[in-house]
Formats: structure tokens, sequence, C-alpha cells
């Protein structure tokens, strides 16, 4: 991951919700829209994005202004790592980024590009948000272990780290064992058409970055869509 944590820890929201929210993929505007509809009070709620929150919408240079935001907060996806990456001239040489929505960077000044570089490196790999039924883990795509700690055992491998931000094995195979000693686990990554649950792990990525798609927001106390 190159500088980035691995883990960030939040502590209970006792004032409000916690939300997740599927990939966002520079489409802000359609998220504010679906963070009004569900009432979303930013000085008491807090919303906690599965990754990818650039790539293929028209608004993804507004990410640095959601990075700002106290109540926001993210792991990186995929499309982070390919932007931050390539912007620091060092990009993943076994993916085009232009090919996969990247190309809104080139339209960036120098200065502007490093910005959104350090932010997007600076995010963590998983969040663990504490709740009054216990906690709640977030990573971008997969988890590659039946047991949450490994996230913090010094075995866990750039392999295991790669797997957390590029695999879909876990849905692709319908693998139905939950993860231990977590609440739940929640990905991205994989666009759904509704959200889907396999043992503890939740699959929120509802395609609100496509046209006919929608964001999920998952309220993180009760597992379901606000």
């Amino acid at each position: 991951m190159n500088a980035t944590t691995r883990l960030q820890r939040f502590a209970p929201n006792h004032r409000g919700r916690d939300l997740a929210v599927g990939d966002i993929h520079g489409c802000f505007s359609k998220l504010s829209e679906a963070l009004h509809r569900i009432g979303f009070a930013p000085e008491r709620d807090r919303l906690f994005a599965v990754g990818d929150l650039v790539g293929r919408g028209p608004e993804s240079p507004q990410v640095l202004h959601w990075l700002a935001q106290p109540w926001f907060h993210s792991v990186c996806g995929n499309h982070d790592l390919m932007t931050w990456r390539r912007a620091l001239g060092i990009p993943l040489q076994e993916v085009d980024h232009v090919a996969h929505g990247g190309q809104w960077l080139d339209a960036l000044a120098a200065p502007v590009q490093r910005k959104i570089a350090q932010g997007l490196r600076a995010l963590p790999l998983a969040l663990e948000v504490q709740t009054a039924l216990g906690p709640v883990g977030i990573v971008h795509a997969d988890f590659p272990y039946d047991d949450w700690q490994a996230i913090a055992s010094g075995s866990f491998s750039a392999n295991d780290a790669g797997m957390c931000l590029w695999s879909i094995e876990r849905y692709r195979c319908g693998y139905r064992q939950p993860v231990r000693n977590v609440r739940a686990v929640i990905h991205g990554h994989m666009t759904v058409s509704r959200p889907a649950q396999l043992g503890n792990v939740f699959f929120i990525d509802t395609g609100g970055w496509r046209d006919g798609g929608r964001f999920t927001l998952l309220d993180l106390r009760t597992l379901r869509p606000a």
C-alpha cells in the first residue's frame, strides 16, 4: 500500500447515526441528494465510504472538499490507489488508469493533482467502527481471512492488502463463512443491483455512480439501508 495506514478505528457515535456508502466514483452531487433524502445531519451523523471516491464520475476533483469534512471518512479503493500513484509519477504498471476512468486527472493543474494524491494516499486500507452491538469493519473489495483480527496481525501481507483492494473472490464464490471477531464487514467494488449479504459480509455498491443506479446508505447500527 505504500504509506497507507492499514487500520483506522473509530469510537461509537453517541450523538447520531453512522452510515456506510458504496463506491462514489466522483458523483458527489448525487451522493449529496441521497444524504438529503434521508435527513443526514453532519453535526451529529458520520458517513463512512467503502473507497473508490474518484474515477468514473464528473466530480472527482471535489474529493478534496469531502475529505476535509470531519464527518466523512473512507478506506482506499483501487481507483483511489491508481489515481494517487499516477499523480505522483509512479503509476501501476499492470493497470491503465486512463482506460479505467482516470482521464479526469489530466485536466487538473499539477499542484491540484498533488493535493488529491496526498489526500488519497493517506486513506487507510480498513476502518473499524464501534457500534452498540459490536465493531463493524469496512474494506473496499474483499477480506482474505475468516478472522477480522488478521488485519492487525504481523502476518498480514502485501498480497492480502492487494486482495482488500481488488479481489471479488468471496462474492464470486458465494462464500458464506462469517468473519469472526467483528459484527459485520462492509464492501463495495462489486457492483450489485441491490445490497447483498454473504454470512456477515455486506456488498453495498449499488451503482450510485451509474445512470439509473442509486447509492445505498447502510445504517451501521441496524445493518439495514437508511
